[in-house]
């Protein structure tokens, strides 16, 4: 495993992500402490859930849509849907507005 500071993440990018390439995992620390660890994305991982989760947090952080998240889930939009339930998290949010605006055109 190589250690990456963050300045030498913009300067070793593509070492970083030739290591990724290879299945190498990468350590990248901040003022020599460790931060995250850069893991690469193969088959293994993926199939034991690992896109899943991603695009569960993905989604609830509203950086993709629900349809993109459960693409990349592998999940169809309805499994999608019953894992973030499952998870707690609403696959639709609205606000108090929102809400009265539904409720007023569902009674009329």
């Amino acid at each position: 495993m190589e250690t990456f500071s963050i300045r030498d993440l913009r300067e070793r990018t593509g070492e970083l992500v030739r290591n990724a390439e290879a299945g190498h995992l990468s350590l990248v620390a901040k003022h020599g402490h460790p931060l995250f660890v850069a893991v690469p994305l193969d088959e293994h991982l993926l199939e034991g859930g690992v896109a899943v989760a991603i695009a569960c947090h993905l989604f609830s952080e509203g950086v993709i849509s629900l349809a993109k998240a459960a693409r990349l889930s592998g999940l169809s939009n309805e499994a999608f849907i019953e894992r973030l339930g499952a998870l707690g998290i609403p696959a639709v949010i609205y606000d108090a507005c929102e809400i009265d605006g539904e409720v007023d055109l569902l009674s009329k």
